[in-house]
């Protein structure tokens, strides 16, 4: 008999990437491709939604044949897919009618300061999430008003609106199938996470039509098959969870209270909270985990828009290093920063500020400030916005965290994760498997064609790789913290002026 395996396809803000595993969550084959970023206006950010989808489909068989095998021993593919990030596209000829806007993208902030603070109120207790240009809700909106005759369009039933899990299964499949999962759908600033529907009130404010709009699944579910032609057999496609609930999953946090931080292009702190949707009263959001079933599960989250992509940032625009992977060497060139803060605000500050208006930000530089410093004050910059969200956290829910489980690109970094326990005073566990939001749209995949039979199943398979402790001195640790909410503050001034 024929090994079989489940392939992720983890759709990111700036690659694509396509892992198969085997039932011990192992990966057999990745491949990964970079596609264009575009950057029309100063905070607008968008992608070509036809790009990222022959990307898609060139990683998937690229992962295939490098792994040796062919389509009958893929059981099903499971989709993860970077949040928020806004396709519109003709039901009849498949083409996009605008580029996709990005989650990142901060065009509509205007659109979210017009909001009556009633209406604000009724979004937050419908949707969990606080009135934000981050979400899906004013970017469609954007497009409906700005693009020509898109509204006829869309009231006629002619357009289609999705987050990329959507344009991604309605591509594998031909057009047959237009669905999303619970996890998207509660991105997009249009669902109510607590009768898991569409709501009217929201949609008829924003005068987006019904029809646009996509059947709403579980994140563990068959939704179709791949067309033939497209890895030589048809593929079950079972699973589709965003990108942060597919990691959280993908650490097996199966329990309330279960914390994890995904490092990558941003930065995403989620809690499981069970069956409970908690209120955040301290700029954190409720957001839906991904769960099997009609089990439905729910989270806290606080999400930091730019991480990694800081670190890029010094690689491609600033040249002070070569690649991502040099910056720990770099960083461990100098014992600290040298009294620099970089606030990196590139696309407005996320939780717990919520600040569409604020703006990158370099303190404390003098004379003898050098590259290692920035670099390293970059790195310190993403463990600093954590803290920041985790403490917010901790308000919520009312009791003080003992660990964080880590992954993404940026947890391989130990200068950083030895920092970020130090500044959190709590230990960081880092999984042997960094590849857990891949693996978590894999498990849900799974579970739901018989894979795997259940999460103890599945928790097995996690392994610790290594742990970090808290070794700081605190007043040290209580004095950066005073420097970085001072960088925070003059962060969020720069523009304020202008508002």
């Amino acid at each position: 008999m024929m090994k079989s395996y489940i392939m992720a396809l983890d759709q990111g803000t700036t690659s694509s990437r396509a892992i198969i595993f085997d039932h011990a969550g192992r990966a057999a084959a990745i491949a990964q491709e970079e596609f264009t970023q575009y950057y029309p206006k100063p905070g607008w950010v968008e992608h070509d939604p036809k790009e990222i989808w022959f990307c898609q489909r060139s990683v998937a068989e690229k992962a295939i044949a490098q792994a040796g095998i062919g389509p009958q021993q893929i059981a099903a593919i499971g989709i993860t897919n970077q949040r928020e990030t806004t396709v519109v596209w003709d039901r009849e000829t498949g083409e996009p009618v605008y580029p996709a806007i990005v989650w990142q993208c901060r065009r509509t902030a205007d659109m979210i300061d017009a909001l009556e603070p009633e209406f604000c109120d009724y979004i937050k207790k419908t949707t969990g999430l606080v009135p934000d240009p981050y979400f899906s809700a004013t970017k469609l909106k954007w497009i409906l008003d700005h693009v020509e005759g898109a509204r006829e369009k869309a009231r006629e039933g002619k357009l289609l609106f999705g987050t990329i899990d959507t344009w991604l299964i309605w591509n594998l499949t031909g057009g047959k199938v237009f669905v999303t999962d619970y996890t998207n759908a509660s991105r997009t600033m249009l669902f109510d996470i607590h009768k898991l529907c569409w709501d009217k009130r929201i949609l008829d404010y924003f005068d987006i039509p019904y029809a646009m709009l996509a059947q709403v699944c579980p994140s563990s579910a068959v939704y179709g098959k791949t067309l033939t032609e497209y890895f030589g057999a048809p593929v079950c496609i079972a699973g589709a969870a965003g990108d942060q609930q597919a990691a959280l999953f993908g650490q097996c946090c199966f329990s309330a209270g279960d914390v994890k931080n995904t490092y990558g292009t941003g930065c995403f702190l989620l809690m499981n909270t069970g069956e409970r949707a908690v209120t955040s009263h301290h700029g954190l959001v409720t957001t839906i985990a991904a769960s099997t079933k009609n089990h439905v599960e729910y989270a806290l989250e606080g999400s930091v828009f730019v991480a990694g992509a800081c670190i890029q940032w010094l690689r491609d625009e600033m040249g002070m290093i070569e690649s991502s992977a040099m910056s720990e060497g770099v960083a461990r060139e100098v014992d600290d920063t040298n009294g620099v803060y970089i606030v990196p605000a590139f696309t407005g500050l996320g939780a717990p500020y919520w600040d569409s208006y604020a703006r990158g930000m370099v303190v404390g530089v003098t004379r003898g400030t050098g590259r290692a410093h920035f670099v390293r004050a970059a790195l310190e910059a993403i463990a600093y916005q954590t803290y920041d969200v985790l403490k917010a956290m901790e308000k919520d829910v009312g009791i003080c965290l003992g660990r964080l489980k880590v992954d993404g690109g940026a947890a391989a970094n130990s200068l950083l994760m030895q920092f970020q326990s130090d500044i959190l005073n709590v230990c960081v566990e880092k999984p042997a498997c960094l590849e857990t939001t891949a693996l978590g749209a894999a498990y849900l995949a799974g579970l739901a064609v018989g894979y795997w039979d259940s999460r103890e199943e599945i928790a097995a398979n996690w392994t610790l790789a290594r742990s970090f402790a808290p070794s700081m001195d605190q007043e040290a640790v209580r004095q950066k913290i005073c420097g970085w909410h001072r960088a925070v503050r003059a962060a969020r001034a720069w523009a304020a002026d202008d508002i």
